[in-house]
């Protein structure tokens, strides 16, 4: 599994040529304020969002903050007007007690987060991820403290992921949001939360989340191992780490979860997953993921396990019709007339009389077409997108056929098909089924029903070599056990789950006490 991550990710993991700062940052700060100040200018030269405000008091301090990033109202409450007007410029000393960078730390900075640092590279870096620095004459040292006001998107509904029953918050592109989203949860000091900054320029704040004892050592070493290889500019969305660290860049199958709800991820550390949160994005990576997490919505988990396990075979027939329907219509139509009851193939070629195209031709160009439809509906604004994707599939639909340019059971069938496709819950799962009905097309073009029958056992060859940070990509179908099929094809009772998977469970397996069992006694009269 190493041998193999190592070889996909070491083509690349190569050194970039990035612009990088001057030498002089990463030198000791200098008792001379002067000296200092000469040295971030330098640094900071061309950044007009950067503001040096020198406050003229005994001793001589430098404010410098990005403007945007920092609450200014607070920073003339808690900062400025301390400074200024408790005693420093009156003279250097305070309750008899001479003035210096201790002093204004502990007394006259009300600041929850603060901390001292030595050199320039922590000064800038303190500024940059929206502190304030304060440097004072005669002191090699400067104040750090942070006061961040830029703005931030309310907590809102995911669009991407709604459920009738369930939590209604999702999360934001402010990192410490969305780790609070996750505290409220799980109340436990065994919730993890490891830092690291990714990007040369962008420094980009990454957490790896997790909970010890239950998490799985070697997928945790494994996230740890690929996360530390990332070497490139800048990360600006989940999408630049998911694409260094997945086991087959070249799969169409996603191997790694993304997600905008906060239960989602806690659902998934309780079983012992990973989860990779990335400042800047909404969108969660949670590792690893399997199959079956493709085709599970967030509400099977909230609904009764009778509701669900419905559900569940409705959705999963719904996928195969997205799929193969086109290619067995396409198989039968051509290939297979023996196959289709008398009937229905007397209405099919009555249907296709004046039909120019093949139905193989007629079959893609409309699956592209619908493709088109519904890229453009989601390229448009809102307010006009559905109403293009829903107008221009009837109006060609319909022109079509009465053009006589394709048959109606080509648009019915493409038409449920997309349906089908809209039942997969996850939106990049889906795509993969979307890009895959193409190729089943063809093989159908081609060799009919025996395409068909080649193409599902290539995908399930693929399907069962695929692995995710060393997990099966089949699990638990491929050492099925009985307490592991029972979240796959139908929802047992929570009572009956009591064991985490075992392909991500470390070593407190167990969830749920046994005997748990619902036993309701009814209570009489005079007993």
């Amino acid at each position: 599994m190493k041998r193999r991550s190592q070889s996909i990710r070491g083509k690349r993991a190569k050194p970039i040529d990035t612009p990088h700062l001057p030498s002089e940052p990463h030198a000791e700060l200098s008792a001379e304020l002067s000296v200092n100040e000469k040295a971030l200018r330098e640094a900071f030269q061309g950044c007009s969002d950067i503001v040096f405000r020198p406050i003229r008091t005994t001793p001589e301090l430098l404010l410098i903050y990005t403007d945007g990033l920092v609450d200014t109202k607070t920073l003339e409450q808690v900062v400025l007007k301390p400074l200024i007007y408790n005693g420093l410029s009156a003279g250097n000393v305070s309750n008899g007690i001479p003035i210096s960078g201790e002093i204004i730390q502990a007394q006259l900075i009300a600041v929850s987060q603060i901390q001292t640092v030595s050199t320039i590279n922590e000064v800038i870096d303190g500024i940059l991820k929206a502190n304030i620095g304060l440097l004072i004459d005669g002191e090699n040292r400067a104040i750090v403290a942070e006061l961040k006001g830029f703005e931030r998107r309310a907590v809102e509904e995911p669009e991407a992921e709604v459920s009738v029953r369930g939590p209604r918050d999702g999360f934001t592109e402010t990192l410490r949001i969305n780790t609070s989203l996750i505290r409220r949860r799980i109340r436990s000091p065994k919730l993890k939360m490891e830092s690291i900054a990714l990007g040369r320029v962008s420094q980009t704040d990454v957490a790896i989340v997790y909970i010890e004892g239950i998490v799985s050592r070697t997928v945790l070493d494994e996230v740890r191992n690929r996360i530390g290889r990332i070497q490139m500019d800048g990360v600006l969305e989940s999408g630049f780490i998911e694409e260094f660290i997945e086991d087959a860049p070249w799969s169409p199958f996603p191997q790694i979860q993304n997600t905008e709800r906060p239960d989602v991820v806690c659902a998934s550390l309780l079983e012992g997953k990973v989860a990779i949160m990335i400042d800047n994005t909404p969108f969660v990576l949670i590792a690893p993921m399997t199959f079956w997490t493709g085709l599970q919505a967030v509400e099977d988990y909230y609904e009764r396990s009778i509701y669900t396990t419905f559900i569940r075979f409705v959705r999963y027939s719904l996928f195969n019709i997205a799929l193969m329907l086109p290619s067995l219509y396409v198989a039968l139509s051509t290939f297979h007339q023996q196959l289709i009851p008398t009937n229905l193939l007397m209405s099919i070629a009555n249907s296709r009389e004046g039909v120019p195209f093949p139905t193989f031709v007629e079959a893609m160009l409309m699956e592209f077409m619908f493709e088109g439809l519904r890229e453009a509906g989601i390229r448009m604004p809102r307010a006009v997108g559905s109403a293009v994707s829903i107008v221009g599939a009837l109006v060609i639909g319909q022109s079509a056929v009465q053009a006589g340019i394709v048959s109606a059971p080509v648009v019915i069938v493409v038409a449920m098909t997309g349906i089908a496709s809209f039942a997969i819950p996850r939106y990049n799962f889906g795509t993969a089924y979307r890009l895959l009905r193409f190729p089943m097309l063809i093989l159908a073009g081609m060799f009919g029903l025996y395409g068909i029958v080649s193409g599902v056992f290539l995908m399930i060859i693929h399907l069962n070599g695929l692995r995710s940070f060393g997990v099966p990509y089949m699990s638990p179908m491929v050492s099925p056990v009985p307490h592991a099929i029972k979240d796959i094809f139908l929802r047992a009772p929570r009572w009956m789950m009591t064991m985490r998977p075992a392909f991500t469970a470390g070593a407190n397996a167990k969830r749920i006490p046994e005997g748990q069992r619902p036993s309701p006694k009814r209570e009489e009269e005079g007993q």
